[in-house]
């Protein structure tokens, strides 16, 4: 297990709108920052990123459960992210499994997350959410 996964895990779970500013202690200046959804690269851009996902969701929160580590400073960590958001799902609480592959020297450089788009975003919107669950059960 991971001493640096953990504490990274242990960290992230702390950032929140109230405490972007620890987004430094954990990621290099030049981090690029993936996922299913956006591309940023660069600390500013990545405070941003967080800033405007904390402006539109609560009650958002991660729960970590894996910390492999691979190689050197390469590593991912598995999670489930729940939150709730005023326009998808009346605001219940949604719950998306994931992970996260991270390389870092002190800090990390590279987080690519890997995640369901469908599970996080697109199920949970009146219109296009009807439509995916009804193709979810035809090719089920």
């Amino acid at each position: 297990m991971s001493e640096f996964l953990q504490r990274f895990a242990r960290r992230f779970s702390e950032v929140d709108a109230e405490h972007l500013e620890l987004l430094a202690e954990l990621y290099s200046d030049d981090v690029q920052f993936r996922d299913p959804l956006h591309c940023v690269e660069g600390l500013p851009a990545l405070r941003d990123y967080f800033a405007q996902l904390y402006a539109n969701v609560q009650d958002l929160q991660f729960e970590f459960h894996a910390y492999d580590q691979v190689g050197e400073g390469l590593g991912y960590l598995r999670w489930t992210l729940r939150f709730r958001h005023p326009r998808l799902k009346n605001a219940e609480l949604i719950e998306v499994r994931g992970c996260s592959c991270l390389m870092w020297d002190s800090k990390v450089r590279l987080h690519h997350d890997y995640f369901d788009a469908g599970a996080l975003l697109y199920e949970h919107l009146p219109l296009l959410g009807g439509a995916i669950g009804w193709l979810k059960r035809r090719l089920a």
